[in-house]
């Protein structure tokens, strides 16, 4: 009984792996076949071949760069931004990604002031800004081994002078890992608890409430970038950059 439950659970492996692969196969199909669709200026076909493989379960920073030119090329400002923001959240320092962002944020109508920040804070968001999570999980380590490092020093040398300059580099190791630490934290529960998003429609008439029937609070326009507040069936609450606050859609907006 116990040797058929073994060949069964490798032969469910085995067809998993298979699946894999030809799941994996047919995305590099579709990635030459949107690449090529690009190339001949067929960029709907283009869209619709990156678009499967999203569909198919995939992501990287090429797939979505090359979708937010494709939608660029057809003059759907909101949906080229939306994948360029993605593709930027995988490579926030993509050269390429921030250089057509940059060009296509210019294509945008709406021009919103932000909040002055208080000098503090804004030393704060770049402090954060400097790398992404995966970078501070990095320096979480690395100081880490530096502080095991220093521990193991004092403990197996037999001189005073390594000993002092262990001590010293342990002291600084455990100060740089208590900052990396927390900025990786920090940096984790932002991503956990706050999310942005981009307006898709041409022109979107923001409500005071989640319901359409009632007024419109302002209007905004494809390619604005708002954060999300919260959600309640069809409809997202949102924020605008200088503070504003009401209602969209969710066909109305593309979650980054």
């Amino acid at each position: 009984m116990f040797n058929k439950i073994k060949h069964l659970s490798t032969l469910a492996s085995v067809l998993l792996l298979i699946q894999g692969l030809a799941l994996a196969s047919e995305a590099n199909d579709l990635m030459k076949q949107g690449n090529q669709f690009y190339q001949d200026k067929e960029y709907d076909k283009a869209v619709d071949a990156y678009q499967h493989i999203i569909d198919l379960g995939y992501s990287g920073t090429s797939l979505f760069y090359n979708l937010g030119n494709s939608y660029y090329r057809e003059g759907k400002i909101g949906s080229a931004i939306l994948y360029y923001e993605k593709a930027l959240e995988l490579s926030p320092g993509d050269d390429d990604v921030i250089h057509n962002l940059a060009i296509a944020n210019t294509k945008t109508v709406d021009k919103i002031d932000t909040l002055p920040k208080f000098f503090l804070f804004q030393w704060w968001e770049n402090l954060l800004a400097l790398l992404p999570i995966e970078g501070w999980t990095y320096a979480v380590y690395l100081f880490y081994l530096l502080l095991l490092c220093s521990v193991g020093l004092y403990f197996f040398s037999r001189g005073s002078t390594i000993q002092r300059y262990s001590v010293f580099a342990g002291l600084i190791s455990t100060l740089f890992l208590m900052i990396t630490a927390t900025l990786w934290i920090v940096s984790v529960n932002r991503e956990l608890a706050t999310k942005s998003g981009v307006i898709l429609d041409p022109a979107a008439a923001v409500k005071l409430a989640p319901d359409s029937t009632s007024n419109d609070a302002f209007v905004i326009h494809e390619g604005l970038k708002v954060r999300e507040l919260d959600h309640v069936d069809n409809w997202i609450k949102i924020r605008l950059q200088d503070g504003k606050e009401g209602w969209v859609t969710k066909d109305e907006l593309g979650t980054i």
